[in-house]
């Protein structure tokens, strides 16, 4: 007897629900393997959040790049550990790169080193933030193949002394895609000019340093770089006659975004003063010229008088030397008599004679 058409219909039904509860109970387990992989691959200690893309390792005292970090990740933030050498392709594990990564946070890491090719493997990365270190040496192919890096944050991060140092064309020029690059409370002494032979570059911060002054020959390299926005204030500018280049640039330029802002730290009379509302007079150029006018008239005169002497001299020669003559022979007599009278002063019968004894 053949089976009705009803009950092949309800063991259809049947197996379809059992079908379908099937599937759901694989991929939940395929989404539970997922998660437990995404979670395996977050590093000790550190925060992944899969849905923004972030890796945050915050004071784990880290000694170098850990090396769990996940492929997906995108902006990946180490701060406060002690990770003294940046070694060449830290952010390479097993042979993987992040491609993913954009944003790359490394601040108050105590990093005094960074080797050459630090950042292989990082072709997407376009910020980094390197603030708050103690960089004494930077490898001259630190950043080579970083074509897509566009910002790049050194504000407080280079050791002291002479910081000037660590600006060299080699690695600077391998930043031809940079547009933003500070650089504050650094101690700078001088302008770092070797950075305006980056092309793209847009926004450079060197204030809170040590300049005193922008010399004439940097004002004009500026000048050529009409898209350059420039961070200067606050820096301890000395507001004598050297100065005066600038104060002139300040006043017909826009590219110094916190002019209003720069102050004189010196002479005394003029601290605190802004300079773009200084007056050429304050300056005192003119005074300064003619005190060194002076001392240049004077050197010349005292060189004439000098040059007028010896010349007397040596027309005089003969005469000259018959003096000398003259007065050594004087000196001898004189000594003779000295001498002489030193004999009879010491002979005992002499004094007695003369004493009448």
């Amino acid at each position: 007897m053949s089976p009705r058409p009803l009950d092949y219909h309800v063991q259809l039904h049947t197996l379809l629900i059992s079908a379908e509860v099937h599937c759901l109970l694989i991929l939940k387990l395929v989404g539970m393997l997922i998660l437990i992989h995404v979670t395996a691959a977050c590093p000790l200690d550190c925060y992944c959040f899969t849905n923004t893309g972030l890796v945050q390792c915050h004071f784990l005292s880290l000694q170098e790049i850990p090396r769990e970090i996940p492929h997906w990740v995108q902006n990946l933030s180490i701060i406060g550990s002690h990770i003294a050498v940046l070694r060449t392709a830290a952010f390479v594990s097993n042979r993987t790169h992040l491609v993913n990564l954009t944003s790359l946070i490394l601040s108050n890491n105590s990093i005094q080193t960074i080797e050459a090719l630090a950042f292989h493997g990082l072709p997407s990365l376009t910020t980094l933030d390197l603030s708050y270190n103690l960089l004494s040496s930077i490898a001259n192919d630190t950043f080579l193949g970083q074509t897509q890096l566009q910002v790049l944050k050194l504000n407080h991060a280079l050791q002291k002394p002479a910081p000037e140092q660590l600006f060299n064309s080699q690695w600077i020029m391998n930043l031809r895609s940079l547009r933003i690059l500070e650089m504050a409370s650094n101690a700078l002494q001088l302008f770092p000019s070797v950075v305006l032979a980056l092309e793209d570059l847009q926004v450079l911060n060197i204030g809170n340093n040590s300049l005193q002054v922008v010399d004439a020959e940097t004002i004009s390299a500026l000048s050529n770089k009409s898209k350059l926005w420039v961070y200067l204030s606050p820096n301890p500018l000395v507001c004598d006659c050297q100065i005066a280049t600038m104060l002139y640039w300040l006043r017909n330029t826009s590219q110094v975004l916190d002019a209003q802002s720069l102050t004189c730290n010196a002479p005394v009379n003029l601290n605190g003063t802004h300079v773009t509302k200084l007056n050429t007079e304050d300056l005192k150029c003119q005074h300064k010229d003619l005190k060194t006018a002076s001392y240049v008239f004077l050197g010349i005169v005292l060189a004439l008088i000098g040059v007028i002497f010896l010349m007397v001299l040596y027309l005089n020669r003969r005469g000259m030397k018959k003096w000398v003559n003259n007065f050594r022979e004087a000196c001898r007599d004189q000594m003779e008599g000295y001498h002489y009278r030193y004999e009879q002063d010491s002979d005992p019968r002499r004094s007695n004679i003369s004493t009448g004894i």
